[in-house]
């Protein structure tokens, strides 16, 4: 897939741009006001996201619409960041001195130069602020961004036709959009990254929660909200060993029942020695209990669990 993410400072004509790149390219332009509304249409209006899960989010709205088309984005400070390794991204800054962005605020909110100049400084504090929450740093580097165009000599027309001129010169276009498989793919690592944050649709499933005895359990619980994928946590413990009087000396109480596929699932850490524990409870009860589904994985088995199961055609649709 392309996709053009366009960066600029307040007071910019970032959005312009991008709007008649879309008109000459044929692209889908995503803006920041309708990202916003995507955002909303999913998690709902009041739902707060995280200030470290926003590159996620985004990132997981950009690629569901990369299925079906290329992409213009002028969704605010910071878009240059998310894509940084991705081979069709062309990254462009837009920048302006402040005499032209000062007018742009004048003419844009009908106030005067001295107004304009405290409005300015302020937009320019709370973006700094911003982007130091959601990407660790308050300001963009030049290294960011693959070229830089600057309204001091250049008109938005102008910005656009070179925008388009590159693209063509890499061919962006001709490597094709985001194979639905990719995309697939892409998801569940964003997910597995939301679910770090308890993130999953409000209004869309019941949410449980459970006393979870590990960290990496809850994770593993938001991810299964995420793929609206039925839980029950510790609901069952088997006998595996008995004494001579016929009472059980020990049980085996796996960490989950996903009951649509009955499957038990007991999930692992990388230390050998509890590795070896929960094998040999593993192999105990799958020899007394023959009928048991169960499966051991560890944090990077999520996706095949996903994807073995066919549960990544349950993606979510705005």
């Amino acid at each position: 897939m392309a996709l053009i993410t366009l960066s600029g400072a307040p007071g910019c004509q970032t959005e312009e741009v991008a709007r008649i790149c879309a008109q000459r390219l044929r692209f889908e332009l995503i803006t920041e006001s309708r990202l916003r509304g995507m955002m909303d249409a999913e998690f709902g209006e009041s739902f707060p996201i995280p200030d470290r899960a926003y590159r996620h989010v985004v990132a997981s709205m950009l690629a569901r619409l990369a299925v079906d088309h290329h992409v213009v984005a002028a969704a605010g400070q910071g878009s240059e960041v998310l894509f940084k390794h991705f081979p069709g991204a062309l990254r462009v800054q837009i920048t302006a001195p402040e005499s032209r962005r000062l007018g742009s605020l004048m003419i844009d909110f009908q106030i005067e130069r001295p107004a304009a100049l405290e409005l300015l400084h302020k937009l320019e504090e709370d973006e700094k602020a911003d982007r130091k929450r959601k990407f660790g740093r308050s300001a963009s580097r030049l290294s960011d961004f693959d070229i830089s165009l600057s309204e001091e000599f250049l008109d938005c027309e102008q910005m656009a036709a070179i925008i388009e001129s590159v693209v063509a010169s890499m061919g962006l276009v001709e490597r094709g959009l985001l194979p639905a498989g990719a995309e697939a793919q892409l998801q569940f690592q964003i997910r597995l990254q939301l679910s770090r944050y308890g993130i999953a649709p409000p209004g869309k499933m019941s949410l449980k929660r459970a006393a979870f005895m590990h960290p990496s359990e809850e994770i593993f619980a938001n991810l299964l909200d995420f793929y609206r994928i039925a839980w029950e946590y510790e609901p069952r413990s088997f006998p595996v060993q008995w004494g001579k009087d016929g009472r059980p000396q020990e049980s085996f109480t796996p960490d989950f029942y996903l009951p649509e596929v009955d499957l038990y699932v007991e999930l692992t850490t990388m230390k050998q020695a509890h590795v070896t524990k929960k094998n040999r409870k593993v192999k105990l009860l799958r020899t007394i209990y023959p009928h048991i589904n169960i499966q051991v994985f560890y944090q990077k088995d999520f996706q095949n669990l996903i994807f073995k199961y066919g549960l990544a055609d349950r993606s979510i649709t705005v």
